[in-house]
């Protein structure tokens, strides 16, 4: 970081820590949509982006989104504390083992495969929110880093993705996995290529006990309520969805495809059970939703959890604020619970 991103990052955590009264004078007026009230602290976020002039990542080129990305991951994420982490290969891609402090040699494990609209997004964007996991939830975390668009559109991502969760069956032992305790898991385009692998494993029969899906984009047509009301200011715009979109999607036919669409997927028996995360404020709501209703539908355990008060983005603000944090020690006890882990004491980092 530069000095002056320095200084911008010293104080925007000092406001981000400072009681919720004063935060909210900062604020200003709360933001309510459809019966929601945005979270205080992160209508504060935004606020300070707009005052420092943030880009939306759909105001860049790619390679500026990804560099921006980074930073902001630094940023909201900060230093989370783990008990170990390694690189690894996953078949033919890069990933990194994260094993929480006190794990037993052998022990339940999530393939983590992370957002950024299949463009943007990589080990590092997601390394503070892997490490959340691992230590809240008492589970090895498996970060696996798939190819990107518009280098290798669709279906590369996918196909890396059930790939590496191949990979994963055949090697637990090596990485110190429960075969019958492993779960499959991202946020946004991570969401939908974890729903997409789920599909992919029930097909082939490979064992997987859970799945967390955070606020997935399922239904690459759009179209629905929530895309309409929640485009602009709020995170995940427009303008990056629709770079996100024509980069990965490249042929026609492409945005009604299962494998990048699940929502349109015929789903096969034997799904994992799964466990879906949406926020109030999130274009990609209403699709996540409907995706659990229809896991529902085919007979699959399923739990939805909206946090309505909750942004796009709020699984990576692990680092600072109190709302995003605590929602995503929810998400930590669904997987742990989702795993059979026992029951762990909160902690404190």
């Amino acid at each position: 970081m530069s000095v002056r991103e320095r200084l911008e990052a010293a104080a925007y955590r000092t406001l981000m820590g400072l009681p919720a009264p004063a935060q909210r004078l900062l604020a200003g007026r709360p933001l309510a949509r459809q019966g929601q009230t945005l979270a205080c602290d992160v209508q504060l976020t935004l606020r300070l982006a707009r005052l420092v002039r943030e880009p939306g990542l759909g105001d860049l080129p790619v390679i500026g989104a990804r560099t921006l990305l980074r930073r902001q991951a630094v940023l909201v994420g900060g230093q989370q504390p783990v008990g170990s982490v390694r690189d690894v290969t996953v078949g033919e891609r890069p990933g990194r083992l994260y094993v929480p402090r006190g794990a037993a040699d052998v022990g339940p494990l999530l393939v983590f495969l992370h957002g950024g609209g299949w463009v943007i997004g990589d080990l590092e964007t997601h390394d503070p929110v892997c490490r959340f996991l691992a230590e809240q939830a008492g589970v090895r975390v498996l970060a696996v880093d798939y190819r990107l668009a518009p280098e290798h559109p669709f279906p590369a991502a996918h196909d890396d993705c059930v790939a590496a969760y191949r990979w994963v069956v055949e090697h637990a032992a090596d990485l110190g996995a429960d075969p019958e305790r492993l779960a499959v898991g991202g946020d946004s385009a991570g969401g939908t290529l974890a729903a997409t692998t789920a599909i992919a494993a029930a097909r082939e029969g490979l064992p997987l006990a859970f799945q967390l899906l955070v606020y997935p984009g399922t239904d690459m047509r759009g179209g629905t309520d929530s895309r309409r009301a929640f485009a602009e200011g709020l995170v995940l715009e427009q303008s990056f969805m629709d770079v996100a979109k024509a980069s990965y999607l490249t042929r026609p036919g492409d945005e009604t495809d299962p494998r990048a669409s699940p929502l349109l997927a015929d789903l096969p028996g034997g799904l994992a059970p799964a466990y879906v995360a949406t926020a109030g404020f999130d274009p990609l709501r209403d699709e996540g939703e409907a995706y659990a209703r229809a896991l529902a539908a085919a007979g699959v355990a399923v739990e939805l959890r909206r946090f309505p008060e909750q942004v796009h983005g709020f699984v990576q603000f692990v680092g600072v604020g109190r709302t995003g944090r605590a929602a995503n020690r929810e998400l930590a006890a669904a997987l742990a619970t989702g795993l059979s882990v026992g029951v762990r004491s909160p902690r404190s980092a």
